[in-house]
């Protein structure tokens, strides 16, 4: 700032020493670049004096002291300023402990108001709710734990139960193809005994160890294992079928069309195992098994 203003004195003082020379040369002469140039050398004294020099120097010096002074008032107002938002902190600060106090008073004696002698006896209050809390969330997910358990133990007999019926299952169905690979009648029956032991229920079982009663020829065994089958499934075909093979071979042939007209009711593909069953070669003259058995043979003879 203060090379600001002395280059301004300067060019104040340049400026007056040449309007001074352009005063010197008259009206008729201008003054140009070149004159200027020209009378700057051909001076023959400088363009100052100490006076101005002086003067110079004293203007610095005040300006100087001019800007230590307004530091100094500055540096005053900014620390008056700090100390005074200080001392509104601390103000501040103690109304808050104040008014903290207070209010711990004042709900103190709320506290004792309604019942509650001192903060120890509020701290058992709540001691005791709280406990009595967590007691009843602990009776009530003992008993949801429990429910889950019996419904998991549940599960996991219903898992154990499909486990068993499967792997029966899958015996069963050994026990089958070993039966149908047998070509001993007396191998097929202990097979379809084991089939028995494992499910005493299973017609299908009951009705093919018949059919291989039958072909050792025990007529009476044969109707004893497919009256158990009719009992338990009184519609199966199979079954039907082999009770008539049974008495057709004891000679009730009766009994054994009547029984072949169930299963032939059943399905039809019991007439044509019918027509060249063995069991039933005695009953080929019987009216009723050629009505029954030999209806179509008769139709296109008739025709």
């Amino acid at each position: 700032m203060i090379r600001y203003y002395l280059a301004f004195v300067l060019a104040i003082i340049v400026a007056g020493n040449l309007h001074a020379q352009e005063r010197e040369l008259g009206p008729e002469e201008e003054l140009t670049a070149e004159n200027l140039e020209e009378s700057i050398k051909t001076l023959e004294k400088p363009m100052y004096t100490p006076f101005v020099e002086l003067y110079l120097l004293d203007e610095t010096k005040a300006l100087r002291q001019d800007m230590q002074n307004t530091r100094a008032e500055l540096i005053e107002k900014v620390v008056e300023k700090e100390l005074s938002v200080a001392d509104k902190s601390m103000s501040y600060a103690a109304d808050t402990v104040t008014y903290f106090f207070y209010l711990i008073a004042g709900a103190t004696s709320i506290l004792v108001v309604i019942g509650w002698n001192s903060i120890r006896d509020m701290r058992h209050q709540l001691t005791g709710l709280a406990e009595e809390r967590v007691n009843e969330l602990v009776v009530e997910y003992e008993k949801r734990l429990k429910a889950i358990e019996v419904q998991l133990q549940q599960k996991s007999e219903i898992i154990h139960q499909n486990q068993a019926e499967i792997e029966l299952t899958n015996e069963v169905h050994a026990l089958w193809l070993k039966a149908s690979q047998e070509t001993s009648q007396q191998n097929k029956i202990n097979t379809y005994d084991q089939i028995l032991e494992l499910r005493p229920d299973d017609v299908e079982a009951l009705s093919y160890k018949a059919d291989a009663v039958l072909e050792i020829q025990e007529p009476l065994w044969a109707i004893s294992l497919c009256n158990r089958a009719l009992k338990l499934a009184p519609d199966n075909g199979h079954a039907l079928y082999q009770l008539a093979c049974a008495f057709a071979e004891i000679g009730r042939w009766e009994d054994a069309v009547a029984n072949l007209a169930k299963a032939i009711e059943i399905s039809e593909a019991y007439r044509d195992d019918a027509s060249v069953d063995p069991s039933f070669e005695q009953l080929h003259d019987h009216e009723n098994f050629k009505n029954l058995v030999f209806i179509d043979r008769d139709d296109s003879e008739g025709a």
